[in-house]
Formats: C-alpha cells, structure tokens, sequence
C-alpha cells in the first residue's frame, strides 16, 4: 500500500494509538512509545502526517489528564527537535449536546495547541463506537480553544487544564449519553438546535472561568 501511495504521489497520513495502562506500561512508558511510533511512521513509512491519540485502557477517551499529558509530551519532545507535522484525533466519553463533550474538546484542543502540533482532527464523541454521536459543534469547540489557546505560556495552560479536567473527572465512569446528530440538528438546514446552542454557550461560559476567553 506504501508503494503505491508514493507512487501515485499521495499525501501520506499514518495513525497509531498507544494504551496508557495496556502493555506500553504507566505515562511515561507510553510518551516513549508515543514518541517511537511517530518517528517510525515518518522513517520506515515515509508519511507525511502523523496522527496519534494516547487511550485510556479504562475508558476508552484521548480525554482524561494522563491521557493528555502523554499526548503533551509526545508532541513537544518532536516539535523542538524535529520539523515533522502532527495531529491528534479526538475520543471524548460524553456525548454531543452535553457541556462535558465540549469541555473535553477543550482540553485537548488547548493541550494540542501548547505542546506544538500543527493538526487538530476530530472529534469523535461517545469514544467513536456510537452511530450519529458527531456533530461540526465539537469541532467548532476544537477550532475555536485552539485559536484562543495559540501563544499561551504553558505554565497558564497547565492552571486552565488542572481546573478543566477537573470540572469533568469525576463523571469519567458515567458520563452524559447525549443526544444524536439528527436530535440536536435541524437536518434540513444543518445547523445546531437552540438547546446544543445554550450547551455550547455555557461551555464557553466555564471556559471563561478556567482562564480561557473565546
């Protein structure tokens, strides 16, 4: 497949994802395993994107504060020390329509942002095992915290995350179902509900409170 992608001169994205708590091992483990298959990605396979996106063994998510910061890591060990081009895919526990889905966007679209990736992709709610539970609401929230997030010195970012991650941790084993993409879109116009509009509204609004003005 390789083969014929260079030949067909094709843009080359490559993604793995590493367990945090399967066989990589504990944070640190998994960054250095993180780490590895990027750059095998781009020596042994020639890629031209790299997407990666640390899970949770436990729960499934790129979300969660251990997570995150394997993710950070990762990224910024290869953005000082080389000119590849990163992304990171997006595997939130709640649902669309929730406050909890967007604000774990956040998270990560700030984490993503600080540690030097050049490629934001997602997101995929409810883990991204669950039929119509995407919506363009999340990947306005990626955007937008992204754009905010842009020049921020990262002993800020680490204050905003602490509180961020910490207005959603303790719904990890329970988190909101939300509603699917034809129940908080109109599907004729496709555009989002005035309930998905007041979710996202006071998302913002708990942003604002973490340190993150949009």
């Amino acid at each position: 497949m390789i083969a014929g992608w260079a030949t067909a001169d094709d843009i080359i994205m490559m993604e793995q994802m590493p367990i945090f708590g399967g066989y990589c091992g504990g944070i640190e483990e998994t960054a250095i395993c993180d780490v590895a298959t990027m750059l095998a990605s781009f020596a042994l396979f020639d890629c031209d994107i790299h997407l990666d996106g640390p899970i949770h063994i436990r729960w499934g998510t790129t979300t969660t504060g251990e997570t995150l910061q394997i993710a950070a890591h990762a990224a910024r060990a290869i953005d000082r020390n080389t000119d590849l081009l990163l992304g990171n895919q997006y595997y939130t526990l709640a649902g669309p329509c929730t406050e909890m889905c967007l604000l774990e966007v956040a998270a990560q679209a700030i984490t993503d942002t600080a540690s030097g990736r050049e490629l934001i992709s997602g997101s995929a709610s409810s883990k991204g095992v669950v039929k119509d539970k995407t919506t363009g609401m999340e990947a306005r929230m990626m955007g937008e915290v992204a754009t905010a997030a842009a020049g921020m010195e990262i002993s800020d970012v680490n204050k905003v995350l602490d509180q961020l991650i910490g207005k959603y941790k303790d719904n990890y084993s329970r988190p909101p179902a939300g509603k699917r993409f034809q129940d908080c879109y109109d599907v004729k116009e496709i555009i989002p509900t005035k309930e998905y509009l007041d979710v996202y509204e006071r998302a913002l609004k708990t942003l604002s409170e973490c340190g993150i003005i949009i």
